[in-house]
């Protein structure tokens, strides 16, 4: 398992690796050695077929650092930096997280998080250092003008709740 930071502070990038055989295949996902001061207390499943975008979800008041993992499928993973102080803030950065290349990514708290399933079926697994609380519950936009994001599709499947998320301009009068 190996660690890769990127060009935003604290977002890490996990490599892992699949063990094949003629029975399938087995991969170590996360070890708590490598993020030592970080509790994962809350796991979540979700399953989304081709050209589903969940996202951009964040927790308002709530510090919620995540570990995102493909265990099977693929996936166009975004991640929006929403700290104010951070050189970044307003960009954001893809990866493509998928069972065959064994790829996990660490979020941690300030920033937004959406993904756009690329195969038929994939299914993500999340961790989260924070429980979920619906009342601070928020969202940026999937296809926000100002963000620019390039979705590696034409014809998007967007929950009514993505729908209604707010422009990154409206968040910025939030605080």
């Amino acid at each position: 398992m190996k660690i890769y930071n990127t060009n935003f502070n604290g977002l890490k990038i996990v490599k892992g690796i699949n063990y094949f055989d003629n029975r399938g295949y087995f991969r170590e996902i996360l070890q708590n050695r490598i993020f030592k001061n970080k509790k994962f207390i809350f796991w979540c499943v979700s399953k989304s077929k081709k050209n589903i975008i969940r996202g951009l979800h964040f927790q308002r008041k709530i510090k919620q650092d995540l570990f995102v993992s493909v265990i099977k499928g693929k996936i166009f993973d975004v991640v929006v930096d929403l700290r104010k102080n951070s050189k970044k803030y307003g960009k954001y950065s893809t990866n493509i997280l998928s069972e065959k290349n064994a790829t996990s990514l660490f979020v941690p708290s300030g920033f937004a998080h959406g993904f756009c399933s690329l195969d038929n079926e994939s299914i993500v697994l999340y961790g989260i250092t924070n429980y979920r609380s619906e009342i601070n519950e928020i969202g940026i936009l999937w296809n926000d003008k100002n963000l620019k994001i390039k979705w590696p599709t034409k014809k998007p499947l967007i929950s009514k709740k993505d729908k209604s998320n707010i422009t990154f301009k409206e968040y910025n009068k939030l605080s």
